[in-house]
C-alpha cells in the first residue's frame, strides 16, 4: 500500500484574486487584467493571458446578464499551475462587443478536470440575478467569497 501525501493547494478564490470597482477601457484590457490576477497570485504561467485572448477570438466569453468568463484555450491547460478564479467588478461596465456590457469578469484557470466543477458552481451562482446584483455592488472581497461559498 502506498502512503498518500497531502499537497498544499491554494484556495480557488481568495481575496488576492478579487478586485472591486475597477475601470477598464475595452475587452482586451479587461481580459488582460483578469488574467494577470491569476498570474500574479501563482495560478497560471504568464503565457496563459495570451491564451485567454486567443480563446476570446474563437468565441466570445460573454455569458449574458453582464457577466463574462474569460479563460484559456484547450491547449493552455499546460500553463495552469493551480485551479483558480479571479473576480473583477466593473460597475460602469466594459464593452464586450455586439452591445454586450460586462460588469463582472470571472477569470478561470482549470487544472485537469477541476474546471468543470468550478464552472458548474459559477453557473449556479450566476443563475440568480440577485447574486449578480450583489457581486456588482459588493463593497468587500469577503462578500464576493461568501456569495460563491454559499453554493458549495
Amino acid at each position: 500500500m502506498v502512503k498518500g501525501h497531502q499537497v498544499m493547494t491554494k484556495a480557488i478564490l481568495s481575496p488576492n484574486n478579487i478586485q472591486l470597482n475597477v475601470c477598464l477601457n475595452n475587452k482586451e484590457e479587461a481580459i488582460r487584467y483578469t488574467g494577470n490576477l491569476l498570474v500574479e497570485n501563482g495560478y497560471v504561467k504568464p503565457n496563459y493571458v495570451e491564451k485567454m485572448l486567443e480563446r476570446e477570438k474563437l468565441a466570445s466569453t460573454f455569458m449574458g446578464n453582464h457577466v463574462a468568463i474569460p479563460h484559456g484555450t484547450e491547449d493552455a491547460k499546460a500553463l495552469v499551475l493551480e485551479t483558480g478564479l479571479s473576480v473583477v467588478t466593473i460597475p460602469d461596465g466594459v464593452d464586450y462587443g455586439d452591445g454586450n456590457i460586462a460588469k463582472i469578469l470571472i477569470g478561470i484557470a482549470g487544472n485537469g478536470d477541476n474546471h468543470l466543477e468550478v464552472l458548474s458552481n459559477i453557473a449556479i451562482v450566476l443563475s440568480e440575478e440577485e447574486n449578480i446584483r450583489k457581486i456588482v455592488h459588493a463593497t468587500t472581497k469577503e462578500e464576493i467569497i461568501r456569495i460563491f461559498k454559499e453554493v458549495n
